[in-house]
């Protein structure tokens, strides 16, 4: 069943703490639940108290709107995350709902599909095709990175840097975080013949499409830029001409475990989730970081001196806010989970976000704390055999955009309009759209 057309803007919503909240959770509120919309602005915009209720007193709550059992608790997630037979990767990928017929047409037209490759491969072959991709985000690779980081962190800021000190002042969204893994992302994996404006609107236009809910008008625009994306991520893997060290030629070159060539369409589907994950989510973070980083009074300014406190933060922003908030799994049989008995074929939503806030695990977790010991006990990048192959590579990038950012722009501070900034409100992803920043007097 297709859902109800609604206004594109309740995809956008006010920042955390700043934009409609539903005010503080009591063992009492659980009507609260019932005014739970996924996909709604204040959800979006303040997802903390449904986040808090859900993981106190329904741990593992269906969803009726959505038909999706919602799990909070960190270790009913991390068990979910590695008991790989009772909960399958299968549906990781699919459409967040159901898209009508005729935005199937423009899609099938394209000819795109996305068999199992990564995040939604169960079989057998996931584990070759997971190793091949990782070698490009490997220690070795990352460490290497870091000078490439750095000199496009420092080429966009020097367009930047006088935007900032204007009376308009400048985003650091648009201008830095969103661009900045894009160009590295293509430099390390040897991406050619596309400008990354482009990859970056193909790669936002997907996760619009597959994650959000939108009225059909907007779903055809943005079928058609999917429909392009998968054009030419087809063309570039069939067209024989990729180094044999860059990325597309590894994957054209692998061989999955019975010795065949992996096929077109998987590797098609294994670069169309690399090429996204790996600089949209990543701006996402670098995003979030940035404004969290101008908004706790002295984070800023220590950041571009103070040994390691970067790395802190950023590892602090994947555990309270992570741009992935969620992700799915389907129960391969009837399975029983924190106490609630689920059915085979359950689709499972795992509240990534809110199990960064578990108290059972994290201290004070509202409070952020670079220093936290137990920090990358998160799951923003989830656990196993499926956990996030470029995880090292989008800390380091978010570490030296915020290391970087505050050595060249010491004298910024949020601009008076980016309290309450619009907000990427999709099912599994949520980050500022607009970071705005002025000089300050």
């Amino acid at each position: 069943m297709i859902p109800p057309a609604v206004d594109a803007r309740e995809l956008v919503a006010p920042a955390a703490g700043h934009g409609p909240t539903v005010g503080p959770v009591t063992a009492d509120d659980t009507d609260l639940l019932g005014l739970l919309d996924l996909f709604g602005a204040p959800f979006a915009g303040d997802p903390y108290p449904w986040l808090d209720l859900l993981r106190s007193e329904a741990p593992v709550h269906h969803d009726p709107a959505t038909a999706l059992w919602l799990v909070s608790r960190h270790q009913d997630i991390r068990r979910v995350l590695l008991d790989t037979d009772r909960f399958l990767p299968d549906n990781a990928q699919n459409a967040a709902t159901p898209l009508p017929v005729a935005v199937m047409r423009v899609l099938v037209r394209a000819g795109f599909t996305l068999p199992p490759a990564l995040a939604n491969n169960g079989t057998p072959g996931h584990a070759g095709l997971r190793r091949t991709v990782a070698r490009f985000f490997d220690a070795r690779r990352v460490t290497d990175a870091v000078p490439v980081v750095e000199r496009i962190a420092n080429e966009l800021l020097d367009a930047v840097r006088p935007q900032s000190t204007a009376t308009d002042g400048s985003d650091l969204f648009s201008s830095f975080a969103q661009v900045l893994p894009c160009r590295v992302l293509m430099e390390l994996l040897g991406i050619h013949g596309v400008e990354p404006a482009t990859l970056i609107g193909w790669s936002d236009a997907a996760l619009e499409l597959f994650w959000g809910r939108t009225p059909l008008e907007r779903q055809l625009e943005l079928a058609e830029l999917v429909a392009e994306f998968y054009r030419w991520l087809a063309a570039t893997v069939r067209g024989d001409t990729a180094p044999p060290d860059s990325f597309i030629g590894a994957l054209v070159s692998h061989r999955l475990p019975d010795g065949t060539p992996l096929d077109v369409d998987t590797a098609v589907a294994a670069c169309f989730f690399v090429l996204i994950a790996g600089q949209s989510t990543t701006g996402q973070l670098i995003a979030t970081v940035l404004r969290r980083a101008l908004t706790e009074p002295g984070v800023w300014p220590r950041a571009a001196e103070e040994a390691d406190l970067a790395e802190g933060w950023v590892e602090e922003v994947l555990r309270r806010e992570p741009p992935v908030t969620t992700w799915r799994r389907v129960t391969a049989r009837p399975t029983r989970l924190g106490g609630v008995e689920l059915p085979g074929g359950a689709q499972v939503l795992l509240m990534l976000m809110g199990s960064g806030s578990d108290p059972a695990v994290f201290p004070d977790p509202a409070h952020m704390c670079p220093r936290r010991a137990n920090a990358r006990q998160h799951l923003a990048f989830g656990v196993g055999r499926h956990r996030c192959p470029g995880a090292s590579l989008a800390r380091t990038e978010a570490a030296v955009a915020l290391r970087v950012a505050a050595r060249r722009l010491p004298g910024i501070r949020l601009a008076e309009e980016a309290s309450e900034p619009p907000m990427l409100g999709l099912l599994s992803f949520r980050a500022p759209l607009r970071v705005a920043v002025e000089h300050a007097p």
